[in-house]
C-alpha cells in the first residue's frame, strides 16, 4: 500500500466512517479488526456496540475513544441510530458470535451500510445463500475477512497462477495445524469462550468453522479453483472432548485436479502452521504463514526460485499489498489491513459512482463466504457417511 496516496480520500474527500459490532473487552479479533481498519488511514471509527451486555458495551466504547452517544448498548440500536444520522457510519464491521452474523449483516444491508464481516459468513447454508441474495439485490459491498489472502506473497502466488506461470493446476495441498487444544486434561474451554463450543452459536464443527474455512478459502484463492467433491473424516482427537478438533479430506477440484486438506487444533507444541502447496504442469509454489516473507517457486525445469515482497519478479497484485521496502518483514496485522483497505477502495468507488481499480477487488466476498459454508457442510456430511465422496458444487 502506497503510504503517499489514499484512494479513499482522493475519491470521497474524506475517510470512510466505520461502526463496529462485537469485538469488545478480551477479544483478540476485535482489536485486530480495529487496528487493520486504521493502518492505512482509510477509515475513521465513529461508533460501536462492543458487547452483548449493554452497560459493558457502552463502557468499552468510551474506553476506545468513542463519544458516549455513539457507544451503543446494542447492535441493533447502533444500526438504527447511525442510519438516521447525517454524519452516520458508512460501513459496519461485524465480529460477533457466528450465529449472529446473518442477523447483523442483513440488518446493516437493509439500512444501506456496506458490510465487513468476520468469518465464517454464517453457520448454515440457507442463511449464507439468503445473505448472498441480499448483497446482490442491494448493490452494496460485502467483504469477508479471510485475512490470509492479504499477505503480499499469497497474492503473488495467486497472480502467478492466473498468469499461467504454473501451467494447468494438477495438485493442491493445504494444512492448518494448531496446538491450542492439545492438552487432553483441559478438553473444554473457559466460560469466556463457551459460545464457540455451542453448535447452535458456533456452528456444526468447531475446527472447520474456526480454521477449516481459512484453509479452504486460501486454497481456492491461490489456485483459482473450487472444490467439486470432498471425501472427509471429521472428529475429535482429545478424549472426552465434545466438539470437533480434527478434519482431514481428499479433494477433487473443479478442473479435475486432486488435493488434500488437513486441519487440527490438537498438534502439541505447534503454534499456527498454515501451509499450502499448489502444483501445475510447469511448476509448484509453496508458502507457510509462519514464514510469510518467503514464497518458494519450483519450476519444472530450472533452479528453485525464492520470491520475497517487492523483490525481483513481484507482480502488481503482490506489490499493491506490501507496505515496506524489500527485506523488511510484514505479517498478520498487515495482511488483515490489506483486506480492509481493498474493501475501502471498493466501497468508496461505489459511493462515488466510479469503477474501482481491479486490483482492489481481490478480497473475499459474499460468494466466497457461501462456498466456505458449503464446504463445511459437505465435509461434515461426508464424514457422517463414512468418508463418501460428497459434492461441494453450487450454482452461484
Amino acid at each position: 500500500m502506497d503510504a503517499d496516496t489514499n484512494p479513499v480520500i482522493e475519491i470521497l474527500g474524506r475517510r470512510l466512517r466505520l461502526a463496529v459490532i462485537g469485538g469488545g473487552p478480551g477479544s483478540f479479533i476485535g482489536a485486530m479488526h480495529r487496528t487493520a481498519a486504521r493502518l492505512d488511514d482509510r477509515y475513521e471509527l465513529v461508533a460501536g456496540s462492543l458487547s452483548s451486555d449493554p452497560e459493558r458495551s457502552k463502557a468499552a466504547g468510551v474506553a476506545i475513544g468513542l463519544t458516549p452517544e455513539r457507544a451503543y448498548g446494542r447492535g441493533m440500536d447502533l444500526l438504527e441510530k447511525e442510519a438516521d444520522r447525517e454524519d452516520g457510519a458508512d460501513v459496519v464491521a461485524i465480529m460477533t458470535p457466528n450465529d449472529t452474523h446473518h442477523r447483523y449483516a442483513t440488518a446493516a444491508l437493509e439500512r444501506g451500510f456496506d458490510v465487513i464481516s468476520d468469518k465464517p459468513m454464517t453457520n448454515t447454508l440457507d442463511e449464507a445463500i439468503d445473505l448472498l441474495e441480499q448483497v446482490r439485490a442491494s448493490g452494496l459491498i460485502y467483504c469477508l475477512t479471510h485475512n490470509y489472502t492479504g499477505y503480499p506473497l499469497v497474492r503473488q502466488a495467486r497472480a502467478m497462477v492466473a498468469d499461467g506461470q504454473l501451467g494447468e493446476i494438477r495438485l493442491v495441498q493445504v494444512e492448518y495445524v494448531q496446538g491450542g487444544k492439545a492438552d487432553e486434561n483441559d478438553p473444554e474451554p473457559g466460560e469466556e469462550m463457551s459460545w464457540r463450543y455451542d453448535p447452535v452459536r458456533g456452528g456444526p464443527s468447531l475446527v472447520m468453522g474456526d480454521i477449516g474455512t481459512h484453509a479452504h478459502n486460501l486454497l481456492c484463492y491461490i489456485s483459482g479453483l473450487q472444490v467439486a467433491e470432498v471425501a472427509a473424516e471429521v472428529g475429535t482427537i482429545a478424549p472426552n472432548r465434545l466438539v470437533h478438533d480434527y478434519a482431514g479430506a481428499l479433494l477433487r477440484m473443479s478442473n479435475g485436479a486432486r488435493g488434500s486438506f488437513w486441519v487440527t487444533q490438537t498438534a502439541a507444541g505447534v503454534e499456527n502452521c498454515l501451509r499450502i502447496r499448489v502444483s501445475g504442469t510447469k511448476g509448484t509454489v509453496e508458502w507457510m504463514q509462519e514464514v510469510p516473507q518467503v514464497l518458494t517457486f519450483k519450476p519444472l525445469t530450472g533452479p528453485v526460485e525464492v520470491r520475497t515482497p517487492n523483490g525481483p519478479g513481484t507482480l502488481p497484485l503482490a506489490a499493491r499489498a506490501s507496505r515496506m521496502v524489500a527485506g523488511h518483514p510484514e505479517g498478520f496485522h498487515e495482511g488483515f489491513a490489506t483486506t480492509y483497505s481493498d474493501a475501502a477502495e471498493a466501497i468508496a468507488s461505489r459511493r462515488a459512482g466510479q469503477k474501482p481499480d481491479p486490483l482492489a477487488l481481490h478480497f473475499p466476498n459474499a460468494e466466497d463466504g457461501v462456498r466456505g459454508v458449503k464446504f463445511v457442510e459437505a465435509t461434515v456430511a461426508s464424514s457422517e457417511a463414512g468418508g463418501a465422496w460428497t459434492s461441494c458444487e453450487l450454482d452461484l
